[in-house]
């Protein structure tokens, strides 16, 4: 009987063991986090190339802006 008893035990462990389900390993979660930072830094950079293309841009054209009305009206001396 002792046998028997024993041995239900380690069939009812066994399918307790099997069933569980697993959580994702704490390295695969280090992983994607670390994913969604360098996504999220890489759109970063990029928002700030643009906008320094456009301050860029825009300084570039009020120099021009200035070179032309220099060159329509020069000063009277």
């Amino acid at each position: 009987m002792k046998k028997v008893v024993l041995s239900l035990a380690l069939v009812a462990t066994m399918a307790f063991v099997s069933c569980k389900e697993t959580e994702k390993p704490a390295e695969e979660a280090a992983v994607e986090a670390t994913e969604v930072e360098a996504t999220q830094a890489v759109e970063n950079a990029e928002v700030n190339a643009e906008a320094t293309v456009d301050s860029t841009k825009v300084a570039e054209e009020a120099k021009v802006e200035a070179a032309k009305a220099e060159t329509a009206a020069p000063a009277k001396q």
